[in-house]
């Protein structure tokens, strides 16, 4: 375990990593909304009262607000900075809407919407790629080169040269696919088929929880079988870098997905959500660890942004597009009170949201003995 990093570090390395990633999620909706010819007029980096700013030839307002744990870009037609739109333009006609968000036709102001998620998206992709280009992709095939000590697949059986040919049923490619049959379901008995001299030879086992302490004196609970394999980096050029940290960025999204799945059905504790203390704690310590660590983690951070904001919460970005699809099935948009109400229920749970999350990284501190 090596020293914490200072209160200073932590600090500025959260900001180094939140305030980047919001400006991108940001510039995705404006210069979408730019290419439409949809106006801003409001470019916020942060909440809370205007600490700097300035208004561009456009009219544009760009402004840091004091609270830097988000940003928004409220397009004209806007009443606010979650998009709700303004009810005096309730009875304008095209000639009034043009140029506003409102007067866009629906699949533009859909891509208006996607572009902050997706933009952090690529952001992510474009760092594992750099990352695969540099260092290679890592490859790994799913034949066990070594036992760890009480491993759960040895006891029941495995031996040292097995390929792991499927699990539950699923087919399996690379050891990252037994990672992520694993990892996630501590507790969980798993079906898996080895192949062994020519012949293929079933075993099940019981994922054990696995809890390790990391250098900083994080625990880290997770689910292991105690089977690791060969470990090799394959050099890549362009293109293969790129298509291969897309699929890094979608299976880390996959990983949250499953994670919040078992949290929403009670199989994880509530106590794993974690809010802005907890990313400025892992951002200092990834910074403590290095540059490539950092970014790393910057670009994990940027794929929960985007998971984040894609989900179907009205006020955030996914709970627009379910708007909108709403809308679409209907064949007619929902009345302003309809609109109104869906945003007020869904700032509501947001903000309850951060409030549990916050509340849950203060009670981990170690100071509660946590």
């Amino acid at each position: 375990m090596i020293t914490s990093p200072s209160i200073l570090m932590t600090i500025g390395a959260f900001l180094l990593v939140l305030g980047p990633l919001v400006l991108l999620h940001e510039l995705g909706h404006y210069l979408v909304a730019r290419w439409f010819g949809v106006r801003s007029d409001v470019f916020a980096i942060g909440f809370g009262k205007e600490v700097a700013g300035w208004t561009d030839k456009r009219g544009t307002r760009w402004k840091l607000g004091m609270l830097p744990l988000g940003g928004y870009v409220q397009f004209s037609g806007d009443a606010n900075g979650a998009s709700v739109p303004d009810p005096a333009l309730a009875d304008a006609s095209a000639e009034q809407l043009k140029g506003t968000f409102q007067g866009a036709p629906m699949w533009q102001r859909a891509l208006i919407v996607l572009a902050g998620p997706l933009t952090n998206l690529l952001a992510a992709v474009a760092v594992f790629a750099v990352f695969n280009m540099s260092y290679g992709v890592p490859t790994s095939a799913p034949v066990v080169d070594q036992f760890a000590p009480n491993s759960a697949a040895q006891a029941a059986g495995m031996q040292v040269g097995d390929r792991i040919v499927a699990i539950d049923g699923d087919r399996i490619e690379a050891f990252e696919d037994v990672v992520s049959h694993v990892i996630l379901y501590p507790g969980h008995r798993l079906s898996i088929m080895v192949e062994r001299a020519g012949r293929q030879v079933p075993i099940a086992v019981t994922i054990p929880v696995v809890t390790s302490t990391d250098r900083f004196g994080n625990k880290i609970e997770r689910g292991q079988i105690g089977v690791s394999a060969r470990l090799s980096f394959e050099p890549v050029g362009p293109v293969r870098a790129v298509v291969q940290g897309w699929d890094q960025s979608i299976g880390v999204m996959k990983f949250m997905v499953a994670g919040l799945r078992q949290i929403i059905v009670g199989e994880r504790s509530v106590r794993e959500l974690g809010g802005p203390i907890k990313i400025a704690k892992y951002s200092g310590e990834s910074l403590a660890m290095g540059w490539p660590a950092f970014v790393s983690f910057a670009a994990l951070i940027s794929i929960n942004l985007a998971f984040i904001n894609l989900l179907p919460i009205p006020g955030l970005d996914g709970g627009h597009l379910a708007i909108y699809a709403a809308e679409t099935i209907r064949r007619k948009p929902l009345d302003a009170r309809s609109q109104e109400w869906a945003f007020r229920t869904g700032l509501a749970l947001v903000l309850a949201l951060m409030l549990f999350v916050t509340l849950n990284d203060i009670a981990s501190l170690p100071i509660f003995g946590r």
